[in-house]
């Protein structure tokens, strides 16, 4: 009971087969995963990639504007490594400020003689 192996070609088919239907039943939305069997989005996936890149290979999706993502990405790192810079400052200041602690066995507390007769 093998089946045959779903080609690059196939999954495009797919794809464009199952909007067709879905615009033919009124339905505006794009195919899902769930539309399709596990052996199909498997295929598509190791084909094609994630989910929206698969649609965009197959014409159904407008592919994304990757320069403002790009944007996105650097601004948020820079603010991330702004703010780590930001706190191992405050440590590196803290510890300045912060007497050592004594050492194991030191005990700096003023000793109490026991005054009891």
């Amino acid at each position: 009971m093998s089946e045959q192996k779903l080609t690059k070609e196939d999954c495009l088919c797919l794809l464009r087969k199952k909007a067709d239907a879905l615009r033919s039943m009124g339905d505006s939305r794009y195919p899902k995963r769930s539309d399709f069997s596990e052996r199909e989005v498997v295929a598509i996936k190791a084909f094609l990639g994630p989910w929206p890149r698969a649609l965009e290979a197959a014409g159904l999706k407008e592919p994304r504007d990757n320069s403002e993502h790009l944007q996105k990405t650097k601004e948020k790192r820079i603010r991330a490594k702004r703010h780590r810079l930001a706190i191992r400052k405050a440590k590196e200041a803290e510890a300045r400020l912060v007497p050592p602690s004594p050492t194991a066995g030191e005990d700096n507390r003023p000793s109490v003689k026991n005054s009891s007769k």
